[in-house]
């Protein structure tokens, strides 16, 4: 997206770094807190029975909800990132999306309405974030001069801790005031914690200095009025639709998230055809690109099917299968949501420390197949802690070591994405491409949360052997093709690219 036009005022710094940074820093964390909040105790909730104040589903249609709400998630940052740069500017973009958040959390903590609320509440959630997720990022890049390279990825490494932060404290928190039931007291304090991210945010406004104020290319008065006829014809159609669905009487919550699923892989499918095959005057060496891009893209997005199961499978496997004791003291079965921002932050430093070592020495292939290979490890190591858990409860410390392993691949493969994706974006989709790499979450999200009707075939060892030995022979097909790809990015000159492929 481009930068903001004009001349800025020197923005005032604190260690070094604008001022901004802080506001964003802990918006981002509140928006965080709160998502992981929800998230760390949205399953339980929708399994538990209508006496105990939940919803009463089954537990794989609780999975495929947990999994197709991620999604529409990270799917809705395509198109909210677009509406930031043609229609309301980064900043307008952000504050509307957290005031949508609030709301969502609102309607799901006022116990009144039923599942209806509930259902409209994690609707405005996907909405409202799909509007401040990708443009929050974007105002961090926005803050620093386009020539200060080392200081910009510094304060992303600063903004990245906040993300982190709230994710490691929201589900002790949350999970602690939903206990025995309170599910509405725990979806208020999402929605507290996302109030007090909009707070700082506007009360630290000034600090931003115009930054993400206005759009980056902003739709002429035709282009709105086709805009906003085509979104409107779009939310008719979408409401007829779904309106026929029910009266047919065929309409479920598990159909529902089957297409909900369908939908989601079929939309970077969509995208890459597109790209690939449509008129945009990629060079030869751009569409080899990105045909190396798209088994990358595979790759990541089995990677997020297993590593997204942490939710709901693995958070259901700490309540009725662990000892929920640490050193001592109990904990929440949701608590085991905070292991892996916790590692998270322990080891972001080793592994950017490691990727400067080794240098280009291993290629992004290479660094996906070990990200790969660790979330396989992860799940054959949940495979024996399932069976281990036939004979009676195990310790939960099995789960922390499946986190750990899992973070392990996590820090190999999706920074790296994010680096490779704007390093393979061709000029004509560069402001798109990041959106594009989130797909590759909606994908892995949405098709994990089917995963576990599985279960209802198959006994929980052979489950999670079933899903590793997935994520094991992708990374051995990646591995095996490494070579290939390095050459198809550019980084190897052993074959020529001469022409359209």
């Amino acid at each position: 997206m481009a930068r903001d036009l004009g001349v800025r005022e020197e923005p005032e710094t604190i260690a070094g770094h604008p001022r901004g940074i802080v506001t964003l820093f802990f918006t981002e964390m509140w928006e965080r807190f709160s998502f992981y909040g929800l998230r760390a105790i949205l399953y339980f909730f929708l399994i538990a029975t209508a006496a105990d104040g939940g919803l009463g589903l089954p537990k794989p249609t609780a999975t495929a909800v947990v999994g197709v709400y991620g999604a529409l998630v990270y799917l809705l940052a395509l198109p909210g990132g677009w509406i930031a740069d043609r229609v309301l500017g980064a900043r307008k973009a952000v504050l509307t999306g957290g005031c949508v958040i609030m709301l969502g959390h609102v309607c799901m903590a006022v116990p009144v309405g039923g599942a209806a609320a509930i259902w409209a509440g994690l609707a405005l959630i996907v909405a409202g974030t799909g509007l401040l997720k990708p443009n929050i990022s974007t105002m961090v890049g926005r803050l620093y001069p386009d020539d200060d390279n080392a200081r910009r990825d510094a304060g992303f490494s600063i903004f990245y801790l906040g993300i982190n932060l709230g994710a490691f404290a929201a589900p002790y928190v949350v999970s602690k005031l939903a206990a025995d039931g309170r599910w509405h007291l725990g979806f208020g304090a999402a929605a507290v914690g996302m109030a007090l991210g909009l707070v700082q945010y506007v009360r630290g406004a000034r600090h931003l200095r115009g930054t993400g104020d206005a759009p980056g290319h902003r739709l002429t008065p035709r282009e709105r009025a086709r805009f906003t006829r085509g979104a409107l014809t779009a939310l008719a159609a979408g409401a007829a639709a779904m309106t026929l669905w029910a009266v047919s009487g065929t309409l479920t919550v598990d159909r529902f998230t089957v297409a909900l699923t369908l939908l989601t892989v079929c939309v970077p499918v969509a995208y890459f055809a597109y790209i690939l095959l449509g008129d945009h005057g990629l060079t030869a060496m751009e569409r080899s690109r990105m045909k190396a891009y798209v088994w990358l893209f595979a790759a990541a997005a089995i990677f997020w099917m297993i590593y997204d199961l942490a939710p709901t499978v693995l958070n259901d496997f700490a309540a009725t299968r662990t000892d929920l004791r640490m050193f001592g003291f109990s904990i929440t079965a949701a608590t085991t949501q905070s292991f892996n921002p916790l590692m998270i932050m322990i080891l972001v430093p080793v592994f950017a420390a490691l990727w400067v070592r080794l240098g280009d020495r291993v290629g992004a292939a290479q660094k996906f197949a070990f990200g790969l290979f660790m979330i396989g490890v992860s799940f054959v190591v949940m495979a024996l802690a399932a069976d281990l858990a036939q004979s009676g409860r195990i310790s939960v410390w099995w789960l922390f070591w499946v986190y750990l392993i899992q973070v392990f691949g996590e820090l190999s493969l999706s920074p790296v994405g994010l680096s490779v994706t704007v390093e393979l974006a061709p000029r004509a989709f560069r402001s798109q491409m990041l959106g594009v790499w989130y797909l590759s979450f909606a994908v892995g999200d949405a098709i994990g949360g089917q995963t576990a009707r599985l279960l209802g075939h198959m006994s929980q060892p052979m489950y999670f052997t079933s899903l590793a030995a997935v994520a094991l022979v992708a990374a051995a097909v990646l591995l095996g093709f490494a070579h290939r790809l390095r050459v198809l990015m550019g980084e190897r000159r052993e074959e020529a690219v001469t022409g359209p492929a």
